[in-house]
């Protein structure tokens, strides 16, 4: 153990980590048990009840990138950070629940990519299935780099050592138990976060006088900084979000929020993820699977309260993040390559927490950590047996070879996951990053899902070339940011590399559908809207249950309370 760390914890404080990691393996020991073919290791049986994938559901997102990357973008810009939850995430869980899981759970596919294959064929198939796995990769790196980040804080240890260490523990509960693993495991998860996050939360703000005392103390650093810290009314109002969307403009940033953040970005990611979409799946009914994104909308919307907010606390609170924001720098930090945003939450816990509720916190970030990392592994495996090798590598051998092959690729990515970790490491902001992955991989696949859905005339061969076409050019968008041709400060980029993408991929599609063919009728039942009976997207069985427990009025409450957190904020 080094002697020079950046948090000095406790024995109190590595016991509580010690029986957290003791249940988080028996969870796992228990699951494989559970394991008795892919159906079992891929979605867990199809047997687990609303309550425990919607948890899972909003537990899988609750990973590093929520932490770590929603309270780093909470210290730089302030409130308008909530536009990834209330803009950026609720309406397009909704939808989900409303309108596209009884088209996944019906066609009882294994993936999304699955799905992308029996409505277009095996070019678009292809395509989604490679691009999904790489980003899986990248966005494993995300949270294996923070988790280790934890490790090196904690110990000191390098952070090569860290990332390995971390990288096992997250490994041995997948290889277990599989996906019933990553999903028990990402419930207690979800308490554990809350549990240590919430009082970081409270004791904050009575450090700085309750909320109006975080508005003075963010106010002032504005006024002595104006030419490196935005206006102090950009920071506390979350619309119009110029600090966020990077244009000057209120029209251009309400509309570049809006249509970039809460549509393209959203829905691209929201509805078309397998990491999240696997857990709906891995329900009991369509009714549950309908059900588990909208009630993961309920805890989702309250979660900027511990996210954000205390990224708000670390600029007011921290030497360190208050220097760095009027444009200082300051050596050390998580990374040990001088302190940077990722690393508020860390330096707020330091200044904060005692002995014992500091071991809770470090649970807590681990917890989420291990979360969002499994969440990706699990989704990597299955895309890379089912969807990649059961197609295009071997085809018709047994079950256990392909639990065997999902076991092989868990450790695959893991290992892979170690090198993109380093990626992440070079931004100082992990939220830019992921935006930036999102808009190149989520914004050009939900065009082409959203159109294929919906229209009936879109054929397999635009499919797959409004795929390409759109993705290439949402790197392409972002390149041209990258050589300074095209500089947009805040998310700017990511928002408009994604709309691009997006627009281009619905243009390119229809056009290509045009001058195509077209699939039967009969080969559209059940993925596309117009051709699949009304009684197939729905559970018959629904209409008996209390109002609380019914698809639609859970949705309309949903959304009731996030258009008031939108007017409250």
């Amino acid at each position: 153990m080094a002697t020079e760390t950046l948090i000095h914890a406790g024995l109190v404080d590595y016991a509580i980590l010690a029986i957290y990691f003791a249940f988080v393996l028996g969870i796992g020991v228990l699951a494989r048990r559970q394991v008795s073919g892919s159906l079992d290791f891929f979605l867990s049986g199809r047997s687990l009840p609303a309550w425990v994938t919607g948890l899972a559901f909003v537990s899988a997102n609750l990973g590093a990138v929520e932490i770590m990357g929603m309270s780093a973008t909470g210290a730089e810009i302030g409130l308008p950070t909530v536009h990834y939850f209330w803009i950026g995430a609720i309406p397009a869980m909704i939808f989900l629940g409303v309108v596209m899981m009884p088209f996944y759970y019906g066609s009882k596919v294994r993936s999304v990519p699955e799905f992308m294959l029996r409505r277009f064929g095996p070019g678009a198939h292809l395509v989604n299935a490679v691009s999904f796995a790489l980003a899986q990769l990248l966005i494993a790196g995300i949270n294996l780099y923070l988790l280790g980040s934890i490790v090196h804080a904690l110990l000191g240890w390098p952070l090569w050592t860290a990332l390995i260490v971390a990288a096992a523990i997250v490994l041995s509960y997948i290889m277990f138990g599989g996906l019933s693993a990553a999903i028990y495991n990402e419930v207690l998860q979800f308490f554990v976060i809350v549990a240590s996050l919430l009082p970081l939360t409270l004791l904050g703000l009575h450090r700085v006088g309750g909320w109006q005392g975080m508005v003075d103390r963010i106010t002032a650093a504005a006024a002595a900084n104006p030419d490196t810290i935005a206006p102090a009314a950009q920071q506390l109002n979350s619309w119009p979000g110029q600090a966020l969307s990077g244009f000057h403009s209120p029209i251009l940033s309400v509309f570049g929020i809006v249509f970039g953040l809460g549509f393209v970005l959203s829905f691209g990611y929201w509805t078309t993820n397998f990491v999240e979409v696997q857990r709906a799946m891995a329900s009991e009914s369509v009714s549950a699977a309908r059900k588990t994104p909208i009630i993961g909308a309920f805890p989702k919307m309250f979660v900027p309260f511990i996210t954000i907010v205390p990224g708000m606390l670390a600029a007011v609170l921290v030497n360190e993040i208050a220097t760095i924001k009027a444009g200082g720098i300051v050596p050390g930090g998580a990374s040990g390559n001088g302190v940077q945003y990722n690393d508020a939450l860390l330096l707020l816990m330091r200044d904060l927490l005692p002995n014992g509720l500091l071991g809770l916190a470090i649970t807590g970030l681990l917890a989420a950590f291990m979360a969002g990392m499994a969440a990706n592994v699990s989704a990597f495996n299955t895309v890379f047996s089912v969807d990649i090798w059961e197609h295009y590598v071997v085809r018709d051998r047994d079950d256990d070879y392909y639990v065997k092959i999902g076991r092989v690729a868990t450790v695959l990515a893991t290992v892979v996951a170690v090198f993109t970790a380093l990626i992440a490491a070079s931004f100082s902001n992990i939220m830019d990053y992921l935006q930036t992955l999102f808009g190149f991989f989520n914004a050009p696949l939900f065009a082409t899902f959203i159109l294929g859905m919906f229209w009936k005339r879109m054929t397999p061969t635009a499919g797959w070339v409004g795929l390409v076409v759109g993705t290439a050019s949402a790197v392409f968008t972002w390149l041209l940011g990258q050589w300074g041709i095209l500089v947009l400060p805040g998310q700017g980029m990511a928002f408009l590399a994604a709309s691009v993408g997006f627009v281009l991929d619905i243009v390119v599609s229809v056009l290509v559908s045009l001058v195509t063919k077209p699939k039967t009728s009969a080969e559209l039942k059940g993925l596309v809207y117009s051709e699949t009976p009304r009684e197939d997207l729905v559970d018959p069985d629904e209409a008996a249950l209390p109002w609380f427990r019914r698809t639609l009025p859970l949705a309309g409450v949903a959304l009731v309370l996030v258009t008031i957190l939108n007017f409250l904020f």
